[in-house]
């Protein structure tokens, strides 16, 4: 089931929880390898990303009990083994990569498939994490179809620079520095939230941490990590999609968010398409009294911009779902994705639904929005919040659109349909005939 039919024009209306983050699930899941005592996990969500991980580690031995209907796991790897020639890394999912961490904490190595690889968004290198390896101490080789990782005993504290503020690079110095004996320090530090909440659970198992939040981190290796609960915070990527669906079809949709203090930026960029975002009592709202207008400018004879690079920016992987909005609204605006060199090539498909969209070069667009659309069969590259930002557009047109290839949003949202019907949206699964 990978395609999404959707008969559009109806206003969503209603309330929604929205699940936790993939980007803070899947290096806590990582994480857990580092100790040998129980976990306990809440809310963490039924995507096809933890299911993968989650299956290599009952490969690996370790005790998994995932009830997917309260969100509760339940981890113990104190029999966990790990073989490099037999075992195998989830494939097709970036985050296979901070697996390696912990691994080598472990068992002195790890191996990575050479085709680990996330969403189609363009050249997307290891460099970064194999340097990372190598400063604390682990050796690197090439083999036919993989990468295998060594290290000769306990990993070597280290200071390290960044050459640009990667989430999973950053998270895999200090899944490193957690295991390696002493104070190791990482300069360019991604601190978008769900860095926080990976680094919350690390010190949750006993890692200290100085400069959460910020581009400095300070981390303090401890050898004897302990068990405990932790409980995932919702996604901010996916409170944002839905206010999105709410503005964009014209109705009112209201989402728990209990960190509204990472919205202040969203709310601008909202508020560009004349959308008002109020939070209050733990949830959030958006609030549009009149068509989608892109906001004109103080400065003249300049568009109305999103820039999206690493927070505290305005996130890179929420793009797709205001260029939706930049489509339906009147006026036009700039689109600048600073981070990766192709992820705006599926912009085409827009004009399928009659949209006109102009790309500058890889990284920047222009949406000249407010014309008349009409249903159309779109086809969705392998990223997820394209797939939405195509379902976004025809849920805002009156009769049948079908978004092919939309597969990779289980990838991030459980329950995603069944969200959406519970908003009055008629939409459903379907195969390719």
């Amino acid at each position: 089931m990978s395609n999404l039919i959707v008969h559009g024009g109806t206003p969503l209306r209603g309330r929604i929880t929205p699940s936790a983050n993939k980007n803070a699930v899947l290096p806590v899941l990582c994480a857990t390898l580092l100790t040998w005592e129980p976990l306990r996990l809440h809310g963490v969500p039924d995507i096809t990303d933890v299911r993968k991980i989650l299956d290599i580690f009952r490969t690996l031995g370790s005790d998994v009990h995932m009830d997917h209907e309260t969100g509760t796991l339940e981890l113990h790897h104190r029999e966990t083994t790990f073989d490099a020639s037999l075992h195998r890394l989830p494939e097709e999912m970036r985050s296979s990569i901070m697996l390696v961490p912990p691994l080598l904490a472990r068992f002195g190595v790890a191996r990575l498939e050479d085709n680990v690889k996330g969403c189609t968004l363009g050249v997307r290198e290891i460099d970064p994490h194999v340097e990372v390896f190598q400063r604390f101490g682990g050796e690197v080789e090439r083999t036919e179809g993989s990468l295998l990782v060594r290290s000769k005993g306990r990993l070597t504290p280290t200071d390290h620079w960044l050459d640009y503020a990667s989430v999973t690079t950053t998270e895999n110095f200090v899944l490193c520095a957690a295991a390696a004996g002493g104070t190791s320090t990482l300069t360019n530090a991604a601190s978008e939230p769900h860095v926080q909440e990976f680094c919350r659970f690390m010190a949750m198992i006993g890692v200290r941490i100085e400069g959460m939040g910020t581009s400095r981190l300070t981390v303090h290796g401890n050898g004897a990590l302990k068990g405990g609960e932790f409980r995932f915070d919702e996604d901010f990527h996916e409170i944002t999609t839905f206010l999105a669906l709410g503005a964009i079809t014209g109705g009112d949709v209201v989402v728990r968010n209990s960190a509204p203090e990472n919205f202040p930026l969203l709310d601008r960029t909202f508020a560009k398409f004349g959308v008002q975002i109020e939070h209050a009592d733990g949830w959030s709202r958006a609030i549009r009294t009149g068509p989608l207008k892109v906001q004109t400018p103080f400065t003249s004879n300049v568009l109305t911009k999103v820039e999206a690079a690493p927070w505290p920016y305005f996130p890179v992987d929420l793009l797709p779902i205001f260029i939706a909005l930049g489509v339906r609204a009147q006026g036009n605006a700039m689109f600048w994705n600073k981070v990766y060199d192709g992820a705006l090539g599926w912009t085409g498909e827009l004009s399928k639904f009659g949209a006109h969209v102009f790309s500058s070069d890889p990284h920047r667009l222009i949406t000249f929005g407010g014309n008349p659309l009409t249903p159309a069969v779109v086809e969705s590259p392998y990223i997820i919040r394209v797939a939405i930002a195509l379902f976004m557009v025809a849920a805002s047109i009156e009769g049948k659109s079908e978004i092919r290839n939309a597969a990779p949003i289980r990838r991030a949202h459980p329950r995603f349909v069944e969200n959406l019907r519970s908003l009055g949206v008629q939409v459903e699964w379907t195969s390719e005939e």
